[in-house]
């Protein structure tokens, strides 16, 4: 049997084509249905075919599916299983619910405070199953970033809905949960990785050997996963509530819409995201790079770290694993 080089990405991942291959790969929902046996039998064959001690018979096609297995269900930091609520692969059956519970019941106070408060419990789960597992954080830090991004979603769903009450057309009230989606995940994400931007994250060399932990790193990673979150929400958040603004006005919505209402836009809501959480994935590569250069102006303490190992021979870029 011809043998393949599990260092090498399947695709090219440093074109988007290759990477929405990639993610379309490794976040196909149907893998958070795999048992943990079975994932962690995908683990150790791919750890026996590294070592060269695959069972007899082994296949390239049972070789990539446990290697898609591995790669959707164990942090590229650690090694460790992740929690299946946590995984990418559950973005499509996690967040078709609550966005679509979201975008549908809008008009309660009630309504709005808990699926809201739903909502950034999920998200502060993904965000902290795939950090930056390099950088800790503590249980203190961990409830002051739940704590604090739930609120800001909640503050701003709560203060546009009662702002926009009297003051907007309806239409203008069904993006009130987009909004307070936005506030949140730019509060969520940098409160939930806060150490990395407090100490940095550790950056490699071409030879993944650590080089530094640079905070300049730790800033334009985040930065990049809370624009990607957005971009996944957004076609949902965006185009359903105009959608359904104008199916509400139909004469089958008109009598039959308390029944139907709330599944349709939950499973419009999942057909969006089979399609964003791979775009939004692959807008960056996971594994990000930074110039040495940027660091001399944005980062020296970092640089000056660098260029007192290297000297003269400098690195042009350093490499990190930015999360998803």
């Amino acid at each position: 049997m011809e043998r393949v080089d599990l260092s090498q990405p399947v695709w090219d991942l440093n074109t988007f084509s290759g990477r929405l291959q990639y993610y379309r790969w490794i976040t196909n929902p149907l893998l958070s249905l795999h048992s943990e046996p079975a994932l962690y039998s995908a683990r150790d064959l791919i750890q026996k075919y590294r070592a060269g001690e695959e069972p007899p018979g082994t296949t390239v096609s049972q070789i990539r599916q446990a290697q898609q297995l591995y790669l959707s269900a164990f942090h590229p930091d650690t090694g460790e299983i992740q929690n299946v609520i946590g995984r990418m692969s559950f973005q499509v059956p996690g967040g078709m619910i609550l966005i679509g519970a979201m975008i549908t019941f809008y008009r309660s106070n009630t309504a709005v405070i808990f699926w809201q408060w739903a909502n950034q419990s999920f998200n502060a789960l993904v965000n902290y199953t795939n950090r930056n597992a390099a950088s800790d954080i503590s249980k203190k830090q961990l409830g002051f970033a739940y704590v604090t991004a739930t609120s800001s979603a909640l503050v701003t769903a709560l203060g546009l809905k009662a702002f926009l009450a009297k003051r907007a057309a309806p239409v203008l009230q069904r993006f009130v949960p987009f909004a307070a989606v936005c506030a949140a995940n730019m509060v969520n994400i940098p409160l939930m990785r806060q150490s990395e931007l407090t100490n940095g994250v550790v950056v490699m060399d071409e030879e993944n050997k650590p080089v530094t932990k640079s905070k300049y790193a730790a800033v334009k990673g985040i930065s990049q996963v809370v624009f990607s979150r957005i971009v996944i929400c957004s076609p949902s958040m965006v185009l359903l509530p105009i959608l359904m603004e104008k199916m509400d006005k139909t004469s089958f919505m008109l009598r039959y819409g308390r029944y139907v209402n709330a599944p349709l836009q939950i499973l419009l809501s999942g057909l969006s995201l089979v399609v964003m959480v791979p775009v939004g994935c692959a807008l960056f590569n996971q594994q990000c790079s930074i110039s040495v250069d940027k660091l001399k102006i944005f980062d020296s303490d970092a640089y000056e770290e660098v260029k007192s190992k290297y000297g003269k021979n400098i690195p042009k870029r350093l490499y990190f694993n930015k999360g998803l």
